[in-house]
C-alpha cells in the first residue's frame, strides 16, 4: 500500500470510533498524512420526549452544532500531536451512504473505521454502517474492532457447558 495523502476517520462519538480514531491519528503520524473526521447527522432525527414535531428545525441544528464542537475539540487535540485534521459534518439517514459520499469527493486514500461487534437481532435490526462501507468504498477500509464486552457471570454460567 502506498501512504496514504488523506485518511477518512468517521465518528459518532462512541468509544469505539475513538479508537478508530487513534489508530488513523497514528497512521497519519507515520506518513504524514492528512485526517478528515466525518459525523453524520440524520436529517429526520428521532426527537426524544419532549420536543415537538413543531421545533424539529431548531433541534436538528443543536444536534449540528453540538457534533460540530465535539468534532472541533477532537481535531484539536490530533492538530496538537502535529497532525493536519479537518472536519466534515454529513446530513443523512444512511450514515454509511454518507461515508461513501465523502470519500469519493474528497477523494480519500484511506478509511479507519470502528465496527461495534453488533451480532445476531441487533444487526439484523440495525444492520452495519461499517460492513456497508466495506462494501462499497472505492478505496482501502481499515476496520477496527471495539473491545468484546466482558458476560455477566450468569450468562457465562448458563452458556458455557459443564465439564466433569
Amino acid at each position: 500500500m502506498l501512504a496514504p495523502k488523506l485518511i477518512l476517520s468517521p465518528i459518532d462519538f462512541s468509544d469505539a470510533s475513538l479508537e478508530a480514531l487513534q489508530t488513523a491519528t497514528d497512521i497519519a503520524s507515520k506518513y504524514g498524512s492528512e485526517i478528515l473526521l466525518i459525523h453524520a447527522v440524520p436529517v429526520i432525527p428521532t426527537l426524544p420526549p419532549g420536543v415537538s414535531i413543531l421545533s424539529e428545525g431548531p433541534y436538528a441544528e443543536k444536534l449540528i452544532g453540538s457534533a460540530e464542537q465535539h468534532l472541533a475539540d477532537l481535531a484539536s487535540g490530533i492538530q496538537q500531536k502535529g497532525v493536519r485534521t479537518r472536519t466534515r459534518i454529513g446530513l443523512a439517514n444512511d450514515a454509511a451512504m454518507e461515508i461513501i459520499r465523502a470519500a469519493e469527493s474528497e477523494k480519500v486514500d484511506l478509511i479507519v473505521i470502528a465496527t461495534h461487534g453488533m451480532t445476531g437481532w441487533r444487526r439484523l435490526a440495525f444492520g452495519s454502517v461499517t460492513e456497508k462501507v466495506v462494501r462499497t468504498a472505492n478505496c482501502p477500509v481499515l476496520v477496527i474492532r471495539a473491545p468484546v464486552a466482558a458476560k455477566p457471570q450468569s450468562e457465562t454460567a448458563e452458556s458455557e457447558p459443564a465439564v466433569a
